[in-house]
């Protein structure tokens, strides 16, 4: 009897050892990012050179802006990690393109990112992620193609941030799937910044759902990005 109550007691202490160091890592150590958000914007649209605040540069913003190491793209999906709820969150500053605009249209915008590039506080999360969830060597990258133009209505002014809606075709793990998600856009120190977020259902673009014996996930995520554009 008084062995079985020792094993009992060393399995509770084990098992109460476990929880408090996942509760300790998720939580306090590796917390998640918090969610992309309007500060973000602002924070790549802010320079403070003097070639930045020029404001003879900021009367027209029409031309091609490519995107810049400024930008960052990832993806937020919620976690089960031992019976505690989580997030995990991936980002990369590794995505090209560019925005083609006419006064306050945005006629054109594309986007890619080399999905390898993105990764998490976790690198057993990260071998997972671009091996047997996103099988990067067979679809290194992920791509969005704006199908519809957008009339912002005005050039915002340094300090306010325009929302519109975006409709594109986005590829994941080589299926494109048309999206519309809503979009915040920010215009100061010569640089043009766009928040947004796009919701994704796993199986849409045939994705295995990641879950193993000690992580559980649900059948969504999320594609977030804040993306910074230079003429």
């Amino acid at each position: 009897m008084r062995l079985l109550f020792r094993v009992a007691t060393s399995l509770l202490v084990t098992v109460v050892v476990i929880y408090a160091g996942i509760f300790l890592w998720t939580k306090v150590i590796h917390p998640a990012e918090d969610k992309l958000n309007s500060d973000d914007l602002t924070a790549v649209v802010t320079d403070t050179s003097p070639e930045a605040t020029d404001p003879a540069l900021a009367s027209d913003v029409s031309g091609i802006w490519k995107a810049t190491t400024k930008s960052t793209l990832g993806y937020r999906v919620k976690e089960v990690l031992g019976g505690l709820d989580t997030e995990a969150v991936g980002r990369t500053d590794q995505v090209t393109g560019e925005l083609v605009i006419e006064a306050s249209r945005l006629m054109a915008a594309t986007f890619s990112v080399n999905v390898g590039t993105i990764t998490s506080d976790s690198s057993k999360r990260d071998n997972q992620f671009t091996g047997n969830i996103m099988d990067v060597s067979t679809y290194p990258t992920a791509d969005f193609v704006l199908t519809t133009p957008i009339d912002f209505g005005s050039i915002p002014l340094p300090g306010v941030q325009l929302t519109a809606t975006a409709t594109g075709d986005l590829t994941l793990h080589g299926v494109t799937r048309s999206v519309t998600f809503e979009v915040t856009t920010e215009y100061a120190s010569n640089v043009i910044g766009v928040l947004g977020s796009i919701d994704i259902t796993f199986a849409d673009y045939g994705i295995a759902n990641p879950s193993n014996a000690f992580v559980k996930t649900g059948d969504t995520g999320l594609l977030e990005f804040v993306l910074a554009f230079e003429r």
